[in-house]
């Protein structure tokens, strides 16, 4: 019995993980068929307990034998992806863009020229991909250069919704992969690759939607790595790119950035430029749907769907140029903590992504987006930084899911406000367990 007992004591652990595994795998597989019997609110009222599923599963490695917990987490985090492909994209529509993009610029036409409906692309439609595209018959295309080579490559292997889900399921595995580096180099439990891959929001967002943010967080990851393992101007490519992808990536840079390293900026301007240079036969409208359409549907240019902005107007009522002024404060916010994780001291490769997390969150909280797949540049982090306010919003970003609109929904403000409002307050938590703790220290 007593030469039992140290064998029991780990095991315990594993068999924790492995309960919260199969709890966690079960709410995963009745989620499409909940969808579509109550939409949008059912799959919530189970991505929800699934995300706390995995903060506790996060928890439960600190404890388990790491060979044994990695065998179970992959186990299960590819097995739920391979059963997401098994659905069509159920969320979002976006990769039927994806897909004609690419298919467009395969017969040599600049995707920045027409919608999908416009006569001069009639011979490129056909039955499986272009019904399905949003916004056909008024919007361009909105993604950026690197999205559209990405596009076009992905295409010549093949024309389909699982080709480009494959692809990005590709990226996603760079990005986990990088998690496990990150978390080696720090000298932290590599099981906490939990924290991403067990998360409801990449298992739907990405296997399942396909959404091209799993290309932008990848971009960004390599880059993080390759600049904070001694190569600072590859790694600011890297990031350039992923920004051209998807722009949430781009306060990435920061961290990275030395004051006074001109050459940075002059490299990632140009391959910025690089990348635009095929598709400049439209001029401008190389920003596609972007400027012409998207930040008004958005309630960007309205102000109507900025929380923050929201909130003022409800306390103060709406002002001519209010717009103007948030975006100036905004700015000038982001530029401040940007400065002021460029100017750190003693900087650290923990205390880099730390500020990378940080300046993603914010920036969310800034331009608070509608939509929960614009949250999965912060999902690396949740795993790498952990944190109250981080797991916030990974899991507040579910709420935002909104695909069906037949059924009853809670308003936009009261969504963002549990969401963000909740962030908020965790930071007010954690600023004041740091000050705390300084104080004890000091004492």
């Amino acid at each position: 019995m007593g030469q039992l007992a140290p064998s029991i004591g780990k095991e315990l652990p594993l068999s924790l993980l492995a309960g919260i595994g199969v709890a966690f795998a079960g709410l995963t597989l009745v989620t499409p068929f909940a969808f579509q019997t109550g939409g949008d609110n059912a799959f919530i009222a189970l991505a929800i307990p699934a995300s706390l599923l995995t903060l506790a599963a996060t928890q439960a490695v600190e404890r388990t034998p790491t060979r044994r917990a990695l065998w179970l987490i992959f186990g299960v985090g590819i097995m739920l992806r391979v059963y997401a492909l098994l659905f069509d994209p159920f969320l979002s529509t976006d990769i039927f863009r994806y897909i004609w993009d690419g298919r467009v610029q395969a017969a040599g036409i600049n995707p920045y020229r027409y919608f999908p409906a416009h006569d001069a692309l009639a011979h490129l439609r056909d039955a499986v991909i272009f019904p399905r595209i949003n916004r056909a018959d008024y919007a361009v295309t909105i993604y950026p250069p690197v999205a559209e080579f990405f596009f076009l490559i992905v295409t010549r292997i093949g024309e389909n919704v699982n080709v480009m889900r494959l692809a990005l399921l590709g990226c996603e595995a760079v990005s986990v992969t990088l998690i496990v580096l990150f978390l080696r180099r720090m000298e932290r439990p590599i099981a906490r690759v939990v924290a991403y891959f067990w998360h409801p929001l990449p298992i739907w967002e990405i296997a399942n939607s396909g959404h091209v943010d799993a290309l932008a967080v990848a971009l960004m990851l390599l880059g993080l790595w390759v600049a904070l393992t001694g190569h600072a101007m590859r790694g600011a490519v890297s990031i350039a790119l992923g920004a051209l992808v998807k722009p949430y990536v781009a306060p990435a840079l920061a961290s990275i950035w030395r004051p006074w390293d001109w050459k940075i900026p002059v490299v990632v301007i140009a391959a910025i430029a690089l990348c635009y240079l095929p598709y400049l036969s439209v001029g401008w409208g190389v920003f596609g749907f972007l400027t012409k359409g998207y930040l008004t549907e958005e309630g960007i240019y309205s102000g109507n769907d900025l929380w923050l902005l929201s909130i003022w107007r409800l306390i103060f009522g709406e002002h001519r140029g209010d717009v103007t002024a948030y975006a100036v404060v905004a700015a000038l916010i982001v530029l401040f903590m940007a400065l002021a994780a460029a100017f750190r001291q003693n900087r650290t490769i923990a205390s880099s992504l730390a500020d990378t997390n940080m300046l993603l969150l914010v920036v969310l909280l800034l331009l608070s987006p509608n939509r929960p797949w614009y949250f999965l540049p912060i999902m690396p982090f949740v795993a790498l930084c952990g944190g109250a306010p981080t797991w916030i919003v990974s899991i507040g970003a579910l709420l935002l899911t909104n695909e069906l609109y037949w059924e009853f929904h809670i308003p936009k403000l009261i969504i963002k406000s549990i969401l963000f409002g909740s962030f908020l307050l965790a930071c007010a938590w954690s600023v004041r367990d740091a000050y705390l703790q300084r104080v004890a220290n000091t004492g």
